[in-house]
Order: structure tokens, then sequence, then C-alpha cells
């Protein structure tokens, strides 16, 4: 009587072994789920926000495009030009699916400045660690992510602006006409410097400075043209 007890004892024992087993092995294939079912979703993430760079390339023509840019103070304005150094466009069926297009900061130039010597201060001050920091920093970059048609030759672009070796993801409206194989892309839009780290009498981060303050936001105009 008392071996069929002992039996019984260790019969149970053994189920309940089992069915602990069951539960972990159970939970270990939900959590393996959840794990496969994440990096699907952070793989589609990647899918998504990158460019498709689809198409044919063609490189800009450096020659015959530009970018200009307007800053803002209180008491007025100045206005000038970056040289573009390099890029292309991706085209495929007349339409750019992607590219990237770079700029160097040396060749900054002030246009509104006709007395020499104070072209050249402002020139340098632009240069310095309180604006561009040529010297640390000398190529800016745009890298396309995702162009789309919001009617006729106009589009909506994203990218990501490299400035100071800081990116930050900015969209803008361009109209981009393909014609013979050639692309033309114009903008014309405000970015926020403070976001690349350009806080030089921003009325966000100094205080009291009356009329010698300078507008967060700066204007970028460009033209690009392909080969």
């Amino acid at each position: 009587m008392k071996t069929l007890k002992k039996s019984k004892g260790y019969l149970l024992i053994l189920l309940t072994f089992a069915v602990l087993a069951g539960c972990a092995e159970s939970e270990k294939k939900e959590a393996a789920g959840r794990i496969d079912e994440n990096e699907t979703k952070t793989e589609n993430v990647t899918k998504n926000t990158s460019t498709t760079a689809k198409g044919e390339k063609k490189q800009i023509a450096l020659q015959d495009s530009k970018l200009e840019w307007i800053g803002s103070k209180v008491t007025g304005k100045h206005n000038g030009t970056v040289s573009i150094t390099g890029g292309e466009l991706f085209v495929d069926n007349n339409e750019v699916t992607g590219g990237s297009f770079e700029i160097d900061f040396n060749t900054i130039t002030v246009l509104d400045v006709e007395d020499a010597e104070s072209n050249g201060k402002l020139t340098g001050h632009l240069k310095s660690d309180d604006f561009f920091s040529a010297e640390k920093h000398p190529n800016g970059k745009f890298i396309i992510k995702s162009v789309s048609n919001t009617g006729g030759n106009q589009y909506n672009v994203t990218g990501d602006m490299i400035i100071k070796g800081i990116t930050n993801e900015i969209s803008f409206p361009a109209t981009i006409v393909t014609n013979e194989g050639k692309v033309t892309a114009n903008a014309d839009f405000n970015i926020d410097r403070t976001k690349w780290d350009i806080k030089f009498r921003s009325g966000k981060f100094f205080e009291n400075l009356g009329d010698k303050m300078i507008s967060d936001e700066f204007n970028i105009k460009f033209e690009i043209k392909t080969l």
C-alpha cells in the first residue's frame, strides 16, 4: 500500500515538471515571435525611409548649379552664395528617385557688402565657429530620402541636411523638370540654424540682444542641373 502511494506521488511530481516545462517552452516561442516581429518592423522602417536611388545616375553640372543664402537680423539682412562641389541625381521614368549634393563652406561669399574690408570681416565671421566652422567642418551635404509629386512639376522633397557634422531631416517644396534626359531642380525654403549648433546671437539662447539679434531661420535657394 505504501509502495502504491509512493508511485502516485512520483507520478504527480513528474506531471508537474512536464507542465512547467511545457509552459516555459511556450513562453520562449512567444518571446522569439515578438523578437522576430520587432526585427521585421525595424527592417520595414529602414526600407521605407531610405532613398531608392533607382534608375539612371546623372552627375550634377557644377558650373550651372548654384546655392544662395539669406540671413536676416533686426537691422537688415545679408545674402551670398556657397559653391556646390559635387553630387548626383537618380532618375527613373523621368522622375527623380534619389541623390545628393555637396557644398564647401570655405567657398561662402557675401554679395551685398561692397566695402572689401567689411566684406572680408563678415565672410571670415561666417566661416568661424560662431557660424559654419568651415575649417573643422568644410563640407555640407544634402541626401534625398524621398521625393513625392504634389501635382505637375511640383514635388515635396525630404532628406538629411548635414552641417557642421550634424544631421537633421528637413522637407521642402521643389520644382523639378526633366527635359531630354536632363534635370533642373529649384527650391526656396527656410531652415532653423540652431538645429545645427549655429546659435550666435540667437534669441532662443541669449537674452537682451536688442537690435543685435539675428533670426534663427535663414533662407536657402538653390538651382540644381544635371549633365
